[in-house]
């Protein structure tokens, strides 16, 4: 009779490659929603929805649509910071002053990693999942991949209730993980801050929360374990 402690492979390996879609699942979907906010479809929503404050200094919301959709540009693109550094105003002022600048470097410096790692971790689950489908253990791995769904729903919660407690708090916390103290605070006359009020950032959140935990709730939801078949 074998020890119930004797070693078992294929019983280890369904395990490893079902925690494995559970770690990789919240990230391919905070991924996704990153991706949505990050595109000009929600600049686009953004600006133009009822509701959304006006600039105080006199942006209209084209100019704002013009030049937030550069910013995304620069953050996508292989662009140096000379995109945004040449410019200016009607005036011939720089659009963005030095300290704007900097900032744009440290976020492009901080968004690529994340883009590139979110875009290589969900080739790597939707590989998995391809190669799944011939292998005895698919079920192991789906059923991974919703228990990451209901991890992820469950993280967003307890974000959403933190960032909806108090906003500035999750806000500045956030950017303490990556960026040095104040370096991302600006007046509100600066260009940065009237493209992106702080409502543009509670939005942005908002719809990330909403598709990265709505994607994890439906996973969680509809994937179940086939029901074995009948000999």
């Amino acid at each position: 009779m074998k020890s119930r402690f004797s070693w078992q492979p294929d019983r280890l390996w369904r395990m490893i490659v079902s925690w494995l879609a559970t770690f990789l699942t919240p990230f391919v979907l905070v991924f996704f929603g990153l991706r949505v906010v990050a595109s000009p479809l929600f600049l686009e929503i953004e600006y133009r929805r009822p509701g959304f404050p006006p600039d105080p200094y006199g942006f209209t919301v084209e100019e704002r649509l013009r030049y937030s959709n550069l910013c995304l540009q620069y953050l996508t693109s292989p662009s140096d910071i000379s995109l945004l550094a040449e410019q200016t105003f009607e005036n011939g002022r720089p659009l963005f002053n030095a300290r704007e600048l900097r900032h744009m470097q440290d976020v492009k410096a901080v968004f690529v990693p994340v883009v590139n790692l979110g875009f290589g971790l969900t080739l790597v689950l939707f590989g998995l999942l391809l190669v799944a489908q011939r292998r005895p253990w698919r079920m192991d791995f789906i059923m991974g991949i919703r228990r990451g769904g209901w991890l992820t729903f469950g993280l967003i919660v307890v974000l959403g209730l933190f960032s909806a407690l108090s906003f500035w708090t999750f806000f500045e916390k956030f950017h303490s993980l990556f960026f040095e103290a104040e370096t991302w605070i600006f007046p509100y006359s600066d260009t940065l801050i009237r493209l992106y009020p702080l409502r543009f950032w509670q939005d942005a959140v908002l719809v990330l929360f909403t598709v990265a935990g709505g994607l994890g709730l439906f996973l969680g939801l509809t994937l179940r374990r086939s029901p074995p078949r009948p000999s």
